[in-house]
């Protein structure tokens, strides 16, 4: 079954919103590792950038494989 272009979104969107806030918790503890001093408005800007460009490419390659034809199924060469 294929999804439709509002489904794909939808998950899409979901998918980026749970990362988008796994990345700030990640930005604000490994910034700091590589001596990056960001206030914490300019991480959530930084991740902002960052979950649009996601959104883009999940939902262009979510759609792009949701198009691909399914594979033929095989022959049977032989019972055994």
């Amino acid at each position: 079954m294929q999804q439709s272009k509002r489904q794909s979104a939808t998950e899409v969107l979901a998918n980026v919103m749970i990362g988008y806030w796994v990345s700030i918790g990640a930005q604000l503890v490994v910034f700091p590792l590589f001596g990056l001093t960001v206030t914490y408005q300019k991480n959530v800007g930084i991740g902002l950038c960052f979950m649009a460009v996601s959104m883009a490419r999940g939902y262009v390659i979510r759609r792009y494989f949701n198009g691909l034809k399914p594979l033929a199924k095989p022959p049977i060469l032989g019972r055994l």
